[in-house]
C-alpha cells in the first residue's frame, strides 16, 4: 500500500458535493462548512439539521436521485448513501472528471481519507492510520485533546500576531529566527498560561 500524502487543502470558492444527507453525511456536510468551500447536497432525503443549513444559505441542498453530471465541475466528492452500486457509479464518474472521491468506510473508493483531528484555532494536528485502524486514530485523538488544551487556540493566534510584528521589524533574520523560535517553545506556552491565571486571579479580586 502507498504511503499518504499529508496536506491541508484550502477549499475557498471550490465546489464541493456530498452524495447523502442523513446521519453521516450531515457529519461531512458538516466539516465543510467554515471551509469556504461552494457546498452542493444532492440526497433523497436530509436531516432537519442539513435541511436548516440549507435554508440558511450554507449549503445548496436538492431531494433528487444523483445524476453523473452533478459531478461536473466538483473538486471532490463524499459519498455518504450506503447503497453499494451507487458508490460504484460515483466513483468511476468521479475518476472520469478528475474529481477527488470519498465514499465514507469503502478504502477502495476513497482517494483521500478523513483524520481523526484535534482542533484549537488555528491549530489543527490531524491523525491517519491509512484506512488501516479508524479506532487507533480515534484513541490519538482524545490523547491529544488532553495534551493540546483549549488554551492552545488563543496561543496560536498571539503567536499569529507577533510573527507579523517581528517580520516586519528591522531584526536581521537570524534574530528574526531566534526570537520565533523562542516565542514557540513550551517555557513561553507556560508563561502565557501563568499570565492568564494571574489576570483571573486579579479579576476576581476586584
Amino acid at each position: 500500500m502507498s504511503s499518504l500524502f499529508p496536506i491541508f487543502v484550502k477549499l475557498d470558492g471550490r465546489r464541493c458535493l456530498v452524495v447523502g444527507a442523513g446521519k453521516v453525511g450531515e457529519g461531512k456536510i458538516k466539516s465543510l462548512l467554515g471551509t469556504g468551500a461552494c457546498v452542493q447536497v444532492v440526497a433523497l432525503h436530509a436531516t432537519e439539521t442539513v435541511q436548516a443549513w440549507a435554508s440558511a444559505g450554507a449549503i445548496h441542498l436538492e431531494l433528487r436521485p444523483f445524476a453523473p453530471n452533478d459531478l461536473d465541475g466538483a473538486f471532490l466528492a463524499i459519498v455518504a448513501t450506503g447503497v453499494t452500486e451507487l458508490h460504484k457509479t460515483i466513483y468511476a464518474e468521479a475518476q472520469r472528471r478528475g474529481a477527488l472521491c470519498n465514499v465514507v468506510d469503502v478504502p477502495e473508493y476513497c482517494d483521500f481519507y478523513y483524520p481523526a483531528v484535534v482542533q484549537r484555532g488555528d491549530l489543527q494536528i490531524a491523525v491517519s492510520t491509512n484506512g488501516q485502524s479508524p479506532s487507533l486514530a480515534q484513541r490519538l485523538r482524545q490523547q491529544l485533546e488532553r495534551q493540546f488544551g483549549p488554551s492552545y487556540a488563543g496561543w496560536v493566534a498571539q503567536l499569529g500576531e507577533t510573527r507579523r510584528r517581528v517580520l516586519a521589524s528591522d531584526l536581521d533574520p537570524e534574530q528574526k529566527r531566534e526570537l520565533l523560535h523562542s516565542l514557540a517553545s513550551g517555557e513561553a506556552f507556560e508563561a502565557m498560561l501563568a499570565a492568564n491565571r494571574n489576570g483571573t486571579r486579579k479579576e476576581e479580586l476586584v
